[in-house]
């Protein structure tokens, strides 16, 4: 006997439920998960030929590997090696099935997994929600189920799902939403990593209570660029934004402000700092892009900060936000496990030498993080003690121009 089509709904609102409860929390991601990408420093390389040391290879990402553990990123807890866009065969196999390009890949996938876990990394892998990738090799649309479990029997422990080429947005959250499931149907563990909202945004608000149901991070801004104009940009952005944003992040999905590119060309010293300090403010995923062969001793030194990764792992995991902008200060917080509170200063001027700015200590944490005292840590640009405070004292600072001044504030 057919069901009547009230109860055909219910039921499929149940099943629809179910299948969200399932997706919501996977276990994985109560930290934001830290790694390196491949995407903004080596793009879409792919003549080994010409450029051997910088074509998107099996060779690339061991290497990278390598050096993560002999170098100490491993240790200070950069975990994922993760492959983005362009490591596909044109074409799927006889099966049907995802496959890597022969030629820069001849080893496989497997073997890939198995030896950046040999090294006690994980592995990362990309594809996309749509038909095509962003770079045009073959997607995952109508495939949704059969990559997931090619992903889950290569032994891959992170997919990152781009939404380009994926037609209406109701096909764009269907294919995310089947992504997630089908992935938690293999029974392996696989972060999951979300572009949806920022391919929502331009017509459509997007529910971020659905998309954490869903998805361990999401994208919601452009690319970031080797340039402090795209630092900036992100960050007024998600200021911009911050009252939507913030409440939704927490152990298990993570607002994902994009990629560190400390290390490359395009920041100075200051900037890099800045980029180190408000991502972990922002609670946010860490992921470099950059050539962990060829690192100066300063960027390394600062993406291993053993201080500033402290707060952006911080178990409360609560993201900061910005409470106040002055001329050209911003002033950040983020709640920090045991009554503690990060504190970023960040100097906008572009022009001119550092600036003195005066923090009042009664501002911070609606008037409790130093109620009724306080010992205050600066973790960047240079650890130092800065001593105990009162709640009505004043805290002088000097920040450089485009730089961060990071404090850490425990109430006594």
């Amino acid at each position: 006997m057919a069901a009547g089509p009230a109860l055909t709904g219910a039921l499929a609102a149940a099943v629809a439920l179910l299948a969200a409860v399932l997706a919501l929390d996977n276990g994985l991601a109560r930290t934001p998960p830290m790694g390196w990408l491949h995407w903004e420093r080596f793009l879409c390389g792919t003549d080994c030929a010409a450029d051997p040391h910088r074509c998107v290879s099996e060779r690339l990402f061991m290497e990278m590997a390598d050096v993560m553990v002999a170098e100490g990123w491993r240790d200070a807890g950069y975990e994922f090696v993760c492959i983005d866009d362009c490591w596909m065969a044109p074409t799927r196999d006889g099966g049907g099935r995802l496959q890597a390009d022969p030629k820069r890949f001849p080893s496989g996938i497997r073997k890939l997994a198995d030896y950046i876990h040999s090294k006690g990394l994980k592995l990362g892998i990309y594809s996309d929600v749509g038909n095509k990738t962003c770079a045009g090799f073959p997607g995952s649309y109508n495939h949704y189920d059969l990559d997931a479990q090619t992903f889950a029997s290569w032994g891959v422990d992170l997919l990152k799902f781009d939404g380009c080429n994926s037609g209406t947005l109701e096909l764009l959250a269907e294919g995310y939403r089947r992504m997630s499931l089908a992935l938690n149907k293999t029974g392996r563990s696989i972060v999951y990593s979300c572009e949806w909202p920022f391919y929502l945004r331009p017509t459509k608000q997007p529910n971020y209570t659905e998309i954490k149901e869903y998805c361990n991070h999401w994208r919601n801004f452009f690319d970031v660029y080797d340039s402090w104009s795209s630092i900036k940009s992100i960050l007024d952005w998600t200021a911009l934004h911050q009252d939507s944003i913030v409440k939704i992040a927490g152990p298990g999905g993570w607002n994902d402000p994009d990629m560190l590119v400390i290390g490359n060309f395009g920041l100075s010293q200051d900037q890099a700092v800045t980029q180190m300090a408000m991502w972990a403010i922002m609670a946010a995923p860490l992921f470099m892009s950059n050539d962990l062969r060829h690192i100066s001793p300063e960027a390394k030194r600062l993406l291993q900060n053993r201080e500033v990764i402290a707060i952006n792992q911080d178990p409360l995991g609560k993201q900061g936000y910005q409470i106040s902008k002055d001329k050209n200060f911003e002033l950040w917080e983020r709640p920090l496990s045991g009554r503690a509170y990060a504190v970023a200063v960040l100097n906008q001027q572009e022009i001119g030498g550092p600036q003195n700015f005066t923090l009042s200590l009664s501002f911070l944490g609606n008037g409790l993080a130093c109620n009724p005292a306080c010992s205050i840590q600066q973790v960047l640009p240079t650890s130092r003690d800065c001593g105990v405070y009162s709640w009505v004292s004043f805290l002088s600072l000097e920040v450089n121009p485009t730089g961060t001044v990071l404090l850490r504030v425990a109430a006594l």
